[in-house]
C-alpha cells in the first residue's frame, strides 16, 4: 500500500475509491474495503481509501476532544493490512468542510483525485451542512462521469458493526466483545514510567504505562487479561486501571501491567497491551494481604481467559473474507 499526502505525487488517472475517517478499523470497515477491492477488481483499476489525518470534528470545533480507537499511525497499518493499493491522506481544512456535496465530488474527488468509481458507506455523509444524501451523490456523480455506489452494511447476529458501539464497548470494559466487532484486540501503546513499585512486595511486579496517544480511549477501571508486547516478545499478563484506592483514598489513574513469565527492567522500554478479557472491577481491599490473594486469583481467571481467547492475528477479519468468498 502507498500513502499519498500530495496531489501532486497522484498519478493515477482512475481509481475506486471509499472514504471515511476509518476510526479503528474495525470488521465494517474491512467489509467495506473487500467490496470495494471486489468492484475494483471488476473493473481493472486500482482501489484507494481516502481518509484524514485529524477528526473532521476538530477543524470544525476547536474545543472537540476526540475519543479515538487507533492513533493516526496505527490506523495506516490497519489500513496497509486490508490489500487496498492506495491510502490517500486528505488535510481536513475549513475550507474543504465549506465545499458542498457537489463540489466535494465534481472539484475534489473527480477532478483532483481523478475517482471514476466511490462506494459509499451506508451511513456516510459529507459536504457542507451534511444535509445530501446517496441519491444526490449518484446525480452530482453522473455530471462528471463518476459511478457511485452505496455499500451495505455489515452486521453478524443482529449486530451493527460501529465506530460508536465499540466506544461504549470499551467505556463498559467490554473489551471480548470489542474485539469481535473490531476484527482483533484493542490495544494501548506507550512507554513504562516509574512507579509505586508496591506490586513487587506483594509477588506481582507491574509496570506503569504512560499511554502515548493521549486521545485513545482507555478501558473502564478495572483488572484485563492481555497480551503484552515489549522487545519483540509477546507475554501473557493481567493489567489494571484505576486510582489504587487500597493503598490511598484518591489518586491519578493509573494502568499497571503484570507480565507473566517475566523478569527483567523495562522501565523507559515501549509497550503494547492488547485487551482480551475483563477479569473484575476496582474495588477497594482491606490489607495489602487481600490484595495479594485477590490477584493470584485474577492471575489464574486472565491465562483461563487469555487460552479461551482466539488467536491474536486477525481471525474475525477472516471471518469477513469467508462472506466475501460466499462460504
Amino acid at each position: 500500500m502507498k500513502v499519498v499526502y500530495d496531489i501532486k505525487e497522484w498519478k493515477e488517472q482512475a481509481v475506486v475509491a471509499t472514504i471515511g475517517f476509518f476510526d479503528g478499523v474495525h470488521s465494517g470497515h474491512y467489509f467495506l474495503i473487500k467490496e470495494m477491492l471486489r468492484i475494483a477488481s471488476e473493473r481493472k483499476l486500482p482501489a484507494a481509501v481516502i481518509t484524514f489525518p485529524v477528526h473532521p470534528r476538530v477543524v470544525l470545533h476547536s474545543d472537540y476532544q476526540p475519543e479515538l480507537l487507533n492513533s493516526f499511525e496505527e490506523k495506516l497499518e490497519l489500513l496497509s493490512q486490508t490489500g487496498v493499493d492506495y491510502t490517500i491522506v486528505m488535510d481536513f481544512t475549513p475550507s474543504l468542510a465549506a465545499l458542498t456535496a457537489r463540489e466535494f465530488i465534481a472539484d475534489v474527488l473527480s477532478k483532483q483525485w481523478h475517482v471514476k468509481t466511490l462506494l459509499v458507506g451506508y451511513d456516510h455523509r459529507f459536504g457542507h451542512s451534511r444535509s445530501e444524501g446517496f441519491e444526490q451523490y449518484v446525480m452530482y456523480g453522473r455530471t462528471c462521469g463518476m459511478e457511485v455506489l452505496n455499500a451495505v452494511s455489515y452486521s453478524d447476529e443482529g449486530v451493527t458493526f460501529s465506530s460508536s458501539g465499540v466506544r461504549q464497548l470499551l467505556y463498559a470494559g467490554n473489551v471480548a466483545e470489542a474485539a469481535r466487532i473490531l476484527g482483533y484486540f484493542y490495544c494501548l501503546k506507550g512507554h513504562v514510567v516509574n512507579g509505586y513499585k508496591v506490586g513487587r512486595s506483594i509477588g506481582f511486579p507491574t509496570a506503569n504505562i504512560a499511554v502515548d496517544e493521549k486521545s485513545k480511549i482507555i478501558p473502564s477501571a478495572g483488572s484485563y487479561a492481555v497480551w503484552v508486547v515489549t522487545g519483540g516478545q509477546r507475554y501473557k499478563g493481567m493489567l489494571y486501571i484505576g486510582s489504587r484506592p487500597t493503598l490511598r483514598d484518591q489518586g491519578e489513574m493509573s494502568i499497571e501491567v503484570n507480565m507473566f513469565d517475566f523478569s527483567g527492567d523495562i522501565y523507559d522500554e515501549a509497550v503494547t497491551v492488547e485487551f482480551v478479557d475483563f477479569i473484575r472491577k476496582d474495588m477497594k481491599f482491606d490489607s495489602l494481604d487481600a490484595l495479594g490473594r485477590q490477584m493470584r486469583e485474577d492471575k489464574i481467571k486472565a491465562l483461563t481467559a487469555i487460552d479461551n481467547a482466539q488467536s491474536a492475528s486477525n481471525i474475525f477479519f477472516h471471518k469477513v473474507e469467508k462472506m466475501h468468498d460466499g462460504q
